[in-house]
């Protein structure tokens, strides 16, 4: 994929990400840009494998790529647990992960999914 490309889906993930904490918290952290920029890249490369997944594997996949790189992300900058804290949450692993955002994950990749998609066949003039 051309860097051009690469680069205005990790844009447009990131603006996405940090939009979805603003509303979801009322603030977020600087790395969340950088983290929702790379998983929108990652769940935008699921569409593009051959033989092709059925998009419920790929929201399926694409919460789990937003899950491990959440806790990744957690254990570089959240050690003190300023950007987030799931401690409280039920099934949390070290504070930094818990199973109902993982599911909620779920949900949000179906629209994540369909935009990658769309934006392969419209703006990126690619055959899907």
């Amino acid at each position: 994929m051309k860097f051009w490309k690469v680069l205005l889906l990790f844009y447009l993930g990131g603006m996405v990400y940090t939009a979805l904490e603003l509303l979801w918290r009322g603030y977020s952290h600087s790395s969340m840009f950088v983290l929702g920029g790379l998983c929108f890249v990652l769940i935008g490369q699921l569409g593009r494998r051959k033989p092709k997944l059925p998009l419920v594997a790929r929201t399926v996949v694409g919460a789990c790529i937003v899950t491990v790189l959440e806790l990744g992300c957690g254990l570089l900058v959240n050690r003190n647990y300023r950007v987030w804290d799931y401690r409280q949450m039920p099934l949390n692993f070290l504070g930094q992960i818990c199973l109902p955002y993982s599911l909620l994950w779920v949900a949000l990749c179906i629209p994540v999914c369909i935009l990658c998609r769309w934006m392969r066949r419209v703006i990126f003039l690619a055959d899907d």
